[in-house]
């Protein structure tokens, strides 16, 4: 029945918070105010059923990524769910290829991100249709089922459909029982929100002091200012946190290649675990060369790779420690799939980034399957928690002990509250007049 559903229209809105005036999300080279092009896909469903989705942004440009939603959404009006899923990856390219779109691309940035906002909202369709949550819905389905899902063009160097199939059936086994270990205890999270490069050391320190209290033993701060700044502010979070918690540092891409081992030798006295975005966020052999230099300090990137195939060439590379998936810097669920798969034939543990608007809610789903059915291991592996914005979600995220409960509402936990959308859409919304 749920696949004769089919997609009436998309409605699309432009949501921006104003963050920016209090320095949340701020480091070295970013201070936004958290927005979404939110996306809802509109059906026939007697019930009313619609897909939620959308693509996080910094504010202004936000309505750049609304307009190529609005371009792009003609691949979708008008198909059926089960038309799509049929032909899943001749949909993905219907909207990450189209002959002329793709020229602004091509499978990055703008018309990319956009494809992934309305390939998210479809799959969140699909697992509300079915009544599960979207986690579920992935770690059931059969493994056939799952590759076809994946576009293999352009990878098959490093992974290969037969190398998909034989790690997502070896993932079947025990995955019940690590289900019910994560619904018993959580999934291992770690906090950014002590350390915005923003906020000042007294902010730092209460935060961090606050942080430890809620049971959070692995904490992330934005470095890339003055080093003997952040030298100062990584001693102040390592004296609050002890020897024994984690503490990860990103750089937001502000560095040279030399300049990040040069700072990276200052900063390694409090023992960071990782060093995210030490340099470009393009520069796979620069990101190689660092994680030689800084070992036993992991490189951690990842979250504005544009697309499978830099995730391919960091891999390929041994350029990364710690791959940092994202949920819609990329085209949507079919692209992330193709880059757990990716990690785990690798051997490289997948942290994702999280934060922004709703990146929370998404990721979760996605490092939840990870576990379940291919990566099989918690060994590396922790969700980005940032405690901004989850009250404007339907199913936010939910915490306890710095770890996130598993999601239990059918979907894609994507839905935004109407009255969240009415509030802050730009540049009409009361928050913005």
């Amino acid at each position: 029945m749920s696949g004769t559903v089919t997609i009436t229209g998309v409605d699309v809105h432009d949501v921006r918070f104003p963050t920016a005036a209090a320095g949340d999300g701020s480091d070295a080279i970013n201070r936004g105010d958290y927005s979404a092009t939110y996306v809802e896909l509109r059906t026939d469903a007697p019930d009313g059923v619609f897909g939620a989705g959308f693509t996080f942004t910094n504010g202004r440009g936000n309505e750049i990524t609304c307009a190529a939603i609005r371009a792009l959404s003609h691949h979708v009006v008008g198909r059926t769910v089960g038309e799509i899923f049929a032909e899943p990856v001749a949909f993905w390219r219907s909207l990450t290829a189209d002959v002329q779109l793709r020229w602004l691309g091509p499978e990055k940035g703008v018309i990319h991100m956009s494809a992934g906002a309305l390939v998210n909202a479809v799959w969140d369709l699909r697992a509300k249709l079915e009544g599960k949550p979207l986690w579920r819905l992935l770690a059931e389905m059969p493994t056939e089922e799952l590759v076809a899902n994946i576009d293999f063009r352009h990878i098959t160097d490093a992974l290969t459909p037969d190398d998909a199939r034989a790690i997502l059936d070896k993932g079947l086994t025990g995955w019940e029982e690590r289900l019910a270990g994560i619904e018993r205890d959580g999934f291992p999270s770690y906090t950014t929100s002590v350390g915005w490069l923003g906020y000042p050391d007294d902010k730092v320190r209460a935060l961090t002091r606050q942080a430890y209290a809620e049971g959070w033993r692995a904490m992330k701060m934005k470095v890339g200012g003055p080093i003997d700044d952040d030298v100062r502010r990584a001693r102040i979070i390592r004296e609050e946190i002890g020897p024994d918690a984690l503490l990860m540092m990103d750089a937001n891409q502000v560095w040279d290649v030399d300049e990040a081992i040069a700072n990276m030798a200052r900063l390694a006295e409090v023992d960071p675990y990782w060093i995210e975005e030490p340099t470009h966020a393009d520069d796979v052999l620069g990101h190689a060369r660092i994680a030689r230099a800084v070992a036993p300090i992991r490189v951690a990137t990842g979250e504005v790779a544009a697309n499978r195939v830099i995730f391919k060439q960091l891999l390929q590379a041994e350029a990364i420690g710690v791959m940092q998936i994202d949920a819609c810097r990329v085209a949507g669920v079919n692209e992330v799939l193709a880059e757990i798969l990716m990690a785990a034939k690798f051997g490289v543990p997948i942290c994702p980034h999280s934060g922004g608007v709703g990146l929370c809610e998404y990721v979760q789903h996605l490092a939840i399957f990870d576990y379940l059915r291919v990566g099989t291991s918690l060994e590396g592996r922790m969700v980005e928690y940032v405690d901004h914005l989850h009250e404007h979600f339907v199913d936010p995220v939910r915490t306890r002990d710095g770890r996130y409960l598993v999601p239990e509402q059918p979907g894609y936990s994507s839905t935004m509250r109407p009255a969240s959308i009415a509030e802050f859409s730009f540049p009409d919304g009361p928050a913005w007049r």
